[in-house]
């Protein structure tokens, strides 16, 4: 019996560090980790555990939303997880057992979810509406980067150094080092 840690986080970015000790501390044996924004489908880590997940095994998220990106691919994940009778614990919420009352808090609690997220895509498209009607200079996305000495610093560094020494030497992503090499070249 395997107690198989998941944790997730959106972007790269984030860190993954607080959610894989409190996998660690609930007795989660091997901890499997990956930067995926929820919204997509493909997660090779989590499809990883899925594929190694056998009867009587464990699965601990931080978080029922780790799960899935939306309430339908989640209830198929936890239905066909718990048919193959894999003991399933989000440590917010408790462990979800394989009965209608464990289902239906599993149903209500991913609607809720499911709801927050989509209200916050809705507040966040009405807030670029409003930003476009009322702001002449609002440009959508990331502000483009420039040769500041930041940059300039970052680029010069990643010449004799690699791009992993030159993330971890800035604190920065590895591909923010890439973005900041495309820049000079």
């Amino acid at each position: 019996m395997t107690v198989y840690g998941y944790a997730r986080v959106s972007t790269a970015g984030q860190s993954l560090n607080e959610q894989k000790e409190t996998l660690k501390k609930s007795g989660a044996t091997v901890i499997i980790s990956e930067k995926y924004t929820g919204t997509t489908t493909s997660r090779p880590q989590f499809d990883k555990i899925v594929n190694l997940i056998q009867s009587n095994d464990t699965l601990i998220v931080t978080k029922l939303d780790r799960f899935a990106r939306n309430t339908r691919e989640a209830l198929n994940l936890i239905d066909a997880l718990l048919k193959n009778q894999i003991i399933i614990k989000v440590l917010n919420l408790g462990t979800i057992d394989n009965t209608p009352m464990g289902r239906m808090i599993v149903r209500t609690l991913l609607s809720v979810a499911e709801m927050e997220r989509d209200m916050i895509i809705e507040r966040t498209k009405s807030g670029k509406i409003f930003a476009k009607q009322h702001n002449p200079n609002y440009k959508e996305g990331r502000p483009k980067r420039k040769k500041d000495s930041r940059n300039t610093a970052i680029f010069e560094y990643s010449q004799t150094h690699t791009v992993k020494a030159t993330a971890e030497t800035f604190n920065i992503s590895p591909r923010t080092v890439q973005y900041v090499k495309n820049l000079f070249n």
